[in-house]
């Protein structure tokens, strides 16, 4: 089983950490303020999920990423390169109090998110279910809610499939970060908040 880090602790990383922990599948949750701030929330969570820095949390296989838009830049500043490890891109270019769109002339945000994470096979998902739904039982309204992914590295993507498989959701791959991150991206897309389910 790859080893899973966890930069951002907010309500989609705490989700991803949630669903995790359920499943027995070890992750290091970071976030700015450091370890400290973190304990107890991994008290909560369970004994699966540690408290990290940003640093120990980016050097895993697969790499979370969910922090708020226009701390994007600091959160990922001055880490090493990835070379060639996942990096899952859970972002949306919008944030709180406001809801304003970010301004990304013309591309996709995870294309801009892809510069941040120099050497990162990006993958996008977990951005478009709300958080409760990640965290939740994947296995609701009697099917499995279904769970996008999208990547332009195909080995990357079927390694986020097989733990999307792994924490009892159905993941739906969209093609590329160009096609199908638009398709997920809020906002503009027309597939985020879509609580869907696969029966079957």
């Amino acid at each position: 089983m790859p080893s899973i880090g966890i930069i951002g602790a907010g309500n989609i990383g705490r989700a991803f950490a949630t669903a995790l922990a359920r499943n027995n599948i070890p992750a290091t949750l970071s976030n700015s303020r450091g370890p400290d701030s973190l304990k107890d929330t991994v008290a909560a969570l369970g004994p699966a999920i540690a408290a990290g820095t940003r640093e120990e949390a980016a050097s895993k296989d697969i790499v979370l990423v969910a922090v708020n838009w226009s701390k994007l830049p600091a959160a990922l500043a001055g880490l090493p390169d990835f070379g060639g490890r996942i990096v899952i891109d859970a972002n949306n270019p919008i944030e709180a109090p406001l809801f304003k769109p970010a301004e990304l002339n013309g591309r996709a945000s995870s294309e801009v998110f892809a510069e941040l994470v120099p050497g990162a096979r990006v993958v996008k998902a977990f951005n478009h279910l709300q958080p409760h739904l990640v965290s939740g039982d994947p296995q609701a309204e009697g099917g499995r809610r279904v769970l996008f992914y999208s990547g332009d590295d195909a080995r990357a993507k079927a390694e986020v499939g097989a733990l999307i498989d792994r924490l009892g959701f159905f993941g739906i791959d969209l093609g590329s970060l160009a096609v199908g991150g638009r398709l997920v991206q809020f906002p503009g897309g027309p597939l985020p908040a879509l609580n869907l389910v696969r029966f079957g």
